[in-house]
């Protein structure tokens, strides 16, 4: 039988620690399970996108479709499905509607990389992008580090006030507007979530100790970060050879990126010295959504057992 869980059900059932626990086990599983290349499709319509990525971990297995619908007003533009698959069958085991979710487990890799790379005495966090996913963002980092202000970078001043007094009511954390070259100096911690096309700051702002977390390139072309920074950091990310394919490394030539569920495993090394920067790009990979999908089908039979 097929277990089915609706968008508005998966949204009550996930919180952040039930997020990061997931991402974990999907980074350790990195170096066990197996993922497998990223489609990426569009209708007719050619603005209109949706990803397939799929893989297999222990028992899990399964795909993604993540779809992006710009011009869906009355309903959210971003949509997320989880399919898992029975291992022994290859039949449907569940379908889970994960859209809000999905934020959650994007922003739990952030986490993680924070929590794992990131200097522990880091108490400035400067986030460029102003959208839905950057709040999540602030939530999660601040979560691992003692976070004391956020440094807002935006495109539009009006937009970026709003996020920033959002910042302020869900995390309590004092924010403020700056430029791009200012908040990059400043920033302990770098994140930057937005479908940039083309590096949003200079390399020569980022200061010695800085941990960066490119969270928004998961396609050909896409780009957040300047090209001369890989000459002065240390590079992590979830998958390598995907990174390099449709992440933000595709941009950084025969550089070797390090995985960070070998760095959680103990089989890599991760920061070595406090002036270190040390950068992670998230692209995202089946592994986090297939834990995701089963965490939140743990949760919801607990409690309808109790």
């Amino acid at each position: 039988m097929t277990t089915f869980i609706s968008e508005a059900e998966s949204a009550a059932l996930v919180d952040d620690d039930l997020a990061l626990e997931a991402a974990r086990e999907a980074f350790l599983a990195t170096r066990t399970g197996s993922t497998f290349p990223v489609v990426i499709g569009h209708t007719s319509l050619p603005h209109t996108r949706f990803t397939l990525k799929s893989g297999s971990a222990g028992e899990l297995a399964g795909v993604k479709i993540g779809s992006f619908w710009p011009d869906n007003t009355d309903l959210p533009r971003h949509s997320s499905t989880i399919v898992l698959l029975d291992p022994a069958t290859g039949r449907l085991s569940a379908v889970v509607e994960a859209a809000a979710a999905n934020a959650h487990r994007t922003a739990a890799a952030d986490a993680l990389a924070v929590d794992t790379l990131a200097r522990k005495d880091s108490r400035t966090l400067t986030i460029i992008g102003t959208g839905h996913q950057a709040l999540h963002e602030v939530r999660a980092v601040s979560r691992v580090r003692p976070i004391e202000r956020v440094l807002v970078v935006g495109r539009r001043a009006d937009a970026a006030l709003e996020f920033a007094a959002a910042v302020t009511a869900q995390t309590g954390l004092p924010a403020e507007l700056a430029d791009a070259e200012a908040g990059v100096s400043a920033a302990d911690v770098l994140v930057t979530a937005t479908t940039a096309q083309q590096a949003l700051f200079d390399a020569n702002w980022v200061t010695p100790g800085t941990h960066i977390s490119a969270m928004g390139a998961d396609g050909p072309g896409k780009q957040e970060l300047p090209v001369a920074l890989y000459g002065r950091a240390s590079l992590f990310c979830d998958l390598p050879e995907q990174s390099r394919a449709i992440g933000e490394f595709q941009h950084a030539g025969s550089a070797t990126p390090v995985a960070l569920g070998a760095v959680l495993a103990g089989a890599a090394t991760g920061r070595r010295s406090p002036e270190e920067i040390t950068v992670f790009d998230s692209s995202g990979f089946a592994l986090q959504d297939l834990t995701l999908a089963a965490a939140l089908l743990r949760r919801l039979s607990s409690g309808a057992s109790e």
